[in-house]
């Protein structure tokens, strides 16, 4: 085998590509057929990113698959093909290892709305997807939440469980059986992954059914039972699935791995948290006897993985190439720009970069919390906070002519459990008096947001201790001593620190009040953009008068204020540098009590579900989007906390932590995502809607239960067994349009022996005799047997006399296109 010579293009305008390896070659596999897999066979992916936006320059990822079933010289030649296609894409390019049901959220994220397992090997059914192919007759196990994936199993009752989906594939019909215990959520997916299957395999012709209460849809359940059988025993209860928690994930090792000699040497060099200077497969896997199925990821340096980059402290690259409006958040950063408004909900992404949803000009309103409730305080002293207090923040704006809200709840660092009890309270009783609208941001002193901070126009100053306010200003007391820190209103912030020499820092400014003078400390490494802001907090702090005081020119009555000399930092600070930070959306979960991920590596819009609670990091804040019927919203915030908490990286539990509520997403929300559609959810069908609706509303239910009522099941030659349901090739009323195509006939074997002829997409080949030509021809619907469906009066016609009568066969007349169909059907009288 020539490995070099079978290496085969790649369509650099497609962000997908996928291989079989067939015969020991790379075999492209259809685009229509993407998410079918054959556990006998290995599979090559390669994922090329498109958009720069959303990915920021990420590497290449090329997955190498293998089937629970594949044979060990396919597994070789993926094997020897993966390495050839890594040495011509060159090193940026992150190589993976899937497994058969363990496969990476990155490479389930590639896959809507899921992953379908398909018995066998390729030969047994000679395409991967044959579009219009009704002689199907398959049972899938559909489970996942957000990753989901589609198993064949044995078509019996046996195969059936209280907690999971099963699709029953008939071909002209799939029904969907919901577990009693499956969620709605669960529901939904599957009848996503039904819908997919109805359009790409069908042509959008096939019709489902879906069984919530058996009680309930009996014409399904007489259709199942005529396929499956009687349901013999109960049903019985899975195992939950032993999903890693974020907590396990927590455990990060770090290993040296090189061959000595004949020798593999595996060295621990550190445990979290990891830093990027430590930076210096499958034997090391045995070695540690981890399992078979274990992901691995095999990266170059400079091509390094989101999920890899994230697991260390810190993360700097040797060329960047910023794709952002003036970064993505650093504090440092801001001042670089010029804040045009007029931009920030024109561009949601540049909002999202500087962490602005507008110019600060809307109204503001803030309560300080008192023993149990909110107390309102004086403009005049909007912006005076104590780190003993908590406050409750809400700023009101206008987006595309709509009203929105943003609500942050301040924490003082000295505040008690008591007042933050209070604080989280009180913003429930808010949100609740606005009917859910507000976006919920929790901000722990220190660590304010530049919106928040630009809010009060740079003039945010944090006291020590607690006080009520009663519309006076800052107690009077002896010697203090301020920390101004920030350039613009946008990043600007004040905080009392205790009043000693130790304090200070050559990098920054500090205003020390006395009971006579207060001096303007100005150190060695501040910029005028500092002085400036600083003078416009002197006002709020103190009215006495001021001296300027430059470091090293301190007058003697400054060290005595301070209780001497001491040292104190003299180094220049400088921000942190995140502008090569990539955002990542999860799904969060906590089935047995502690937080469970899945991650979503190529994210956008459709990812986000009613019924799902979302965590998408963007380093400077943590968001938590709630979905309108999510069951566990109330957990979000302990999820956000527990997200940081176990963070590998060993990230500040000071991060801010949002709440945004479906359908109130703020730009610096959804400027994260490549295109956001702010009508999606407007006219969205719930999955009851669906079910109840445009489900039920074709007819073809009915008509099948009287083809089981009516007329005898064919059987299967080879095993005997109650076989495919003679089902028909019925429209409804949704498919009538004149330029549409009939169901044709079939378009490829299933290896099982029997002719087309005996399960055939046209229905009347299944029936064996039919009825009287008179009592259809010519005849109004109300005049018609019972059970007869007045659109196909054709259809039962014995094969004798529908030769007769149309001089073709049904299988010739099924594969007419519809208005040539329905123009003979005029003149003979069956119309």
């Amino acid at each position: 085998m020539d490995i070099t010579t079978g290496l085969p293009a790649i369509d650099s305008h497609r962000d997908l590509h996928i291989w079989i390896i067939e015969n020991l070659k790379m075999v492209p596999v259809p685009e229509r057929a993407y998410g079918n897999f054959f556990e006998e066979h290995c599979y090559i992916i390669l994922h090329v990113p498109q958009n720069l936006k959303t990915t920021q320059g990420a590497a290449r990822d090329l997955h190498y698959w293998v089937g629970k079933k594949a044979g060990a010289e396919a597994q070789g030649a993926a094997g020897t093909f993966v390495q050839h296609l890594q040495e011509t894409l060159g090193g940026a390019t992150v190589q993976h290892r899937e497994a058969q049901g363990y496969e990476s959220d990155c490479f389930c994220s590639y896959f809507h709305p899921g992953v379908i397992y398909r018995k066998g090997g390729l030969t047994s059914a000679l395409k991967h997807v044959e579009t219009n192919m009704y002689n199907i007759q398959r049972l899938l196990r559909i489970k996942g939440r957000k990753h989901v994936s589609a198993t064949e199993v044995e078509l019996s009752w046996n195969s059936f469980n209280k907690d999971d989906i099963f699709l029953l594939d008939l071909g002209n019909v799939m029904i969907q059986w919901n577990g009693p215990k499956s969620s709605i959520s669960e529901k939904a997916r599957g009848l996503a992954l039904a819908c997919s299957l109805q359009a790409r395999e069908r042509g959008g012709r096939a019709h489902i059914g879906v069984v919530d209460d058996e009680s309930q849809a009996t014409d399904l359940m007489e259709i199942m039972e005529a396929v499956l059988g009687c349901r013999v025993g109960n049903l019985y209860t899975t195992m939950p699935n032993k999903r890693i928690n974020q907590l396990q994930k927590a455990n990060v090792r770090l290993y040296h791995v090189y061959e000595k000699g004949e020798d593999l040497v595996i060295q621990e060099l550190a445990t979290r948290p990891l830093t990027q200077d430590l930076l210096r497969e499958e034997g090391f896997i045995q070695a540690k006897g981890y399992p078979s199925y274990t992901n691995v990821e095999v990266l170059n340096d400079g091509a390094e993985s989101a999920a890899f980059k994230q697991l260390f402290g810190t993360w700097s690259v040797k060329q960047h190439r910023n794709r952002n409006l003036g970064g993505t958040g650093g504090m440092g950063k801001l001042s670089q720009v010029k804040l045009d408004v007029s931009k920030l909900h024109s561009q949601p992404e540049l909002a999202a970069q500087l962490r602005m949803v507008d110019d600060c000009s809307g109204k503001v309103e803030v309560w300080c919390i008192q023993d149990i409730s909110r107390q309102p305080v004086h403009p005049k002293l909007y912006g005076q906070v104590y780190a003993g207090n908590c406050y409750l923040v809400l700023y009101t704006y206008q987006k595309m002519g709509q009203v929105q809200y943003i609500l942050y709840l301040w924490q003082g660092h000295q505040a008690t459990k008591h007042k933050i009890k209070a604080l989280n309270s009180n913003a429930e009783e808010l949100d609740l008096m606005h009917h859910g609208a507000l976006v919920q941001e929790y901000v722990t002193m220190g660590s304010e947001p530049p919106h928040f901070l630009a809010i009060f126009q740079g003039q945010l100053v944090v006291f020590q201790g607690s006080t009520e306010h009663s519309g006076k200003g800052p107690p009077a007391s002896a010697t203090r001593l301020f920390h101004v820190q920030g350039t613009d209103s946008c990043n600007t912030r004040t905080m009392e620190v205790p009043a000693r020499a130790s304090a200070l820092n050559s990098s920054d400014i500090f205003l020390l009040v006395t009971a006579s003078i207060c001096y303007l400390w100005f150190g060695k490494g501040c910029s005028g953009d500092q002085r400036e802001m600083a003078r416009m907090v002197v006002t709020v702090i103190s009215e006495k008068n001021m001296d300027i005081v430059m470091e090293g020119q301190e007058p003697p009555q400054f060290w005595e204020a301070l209780g001497g000399r001491a040292p104190y930092p003299s180094n220049k600070s400088l921000p942190e540098d995140v502008s090569n930070f990539q955002p990542r959306l999860f799904e969060c979960s906590s089935p047995k009590g502690h937080l469970v991920l899945s991650e979503m590596v190529f994210f956008s819009q459709k990812d986000l579900d009613k019924h799902d609670v979302m965590l998408l990091d963007t380093c400077h804040e943590i968001f938590l989007w709630l979905g309108e019927a999510a069951s566990e919203q109330k957990k979000a915030v302990a999820w956000g906390r527990e997200y940081l908490q176990t963070h590998p990286a060993g990230r500040s539990q000071a991060t801010p932590i949002v709440l945004v509520k479906q359908g109130h997403e703020p730009p610096t929300f959804t400027g994260w995502f490549f295109t956001w559609d702010p009508y999606k959810w407007t006219n969205n069908q719930s999955y009851e809607e669906v079910v109840d609706g445009s489900l039920r509303a074709v007819s073809a239910i009915a008509e099948i239960t009287a083809e089981v009522h009516n007329f005898r099941l064919s059987r299967w030659p080879s095993t005997g067994r109650t076989g495919p349901l003679a089902l028909q090739a019925l429209k409804g009323s949704q498919n009538s349009s004149e330029n549409e195509l009939e169901l044709g006939p079939n378009v490829g074997g299933t290896g099982t022996g029997a002719s087309a002829s005996s399960y055939h997409s046209s229905p009347g080949s299944m029936i064996n005799g039919g009825l009287a030509r008179k009592q259809l021809m010519h005849q109004a619907a109300e005049d018609l047997p019972e059970g007869v469906d007045p659109a196909h009066k054709e259809f039962y016609l014995s094969d004798a006399d529908f030769q007769d009568i149309f001089g073709k066969s049904k299988e010739e007349f099924y594969s007419m296109a519809k208005w040539k169909q329905q123009q003979e059907k005029k003149q003979l009288g069956f119309f």
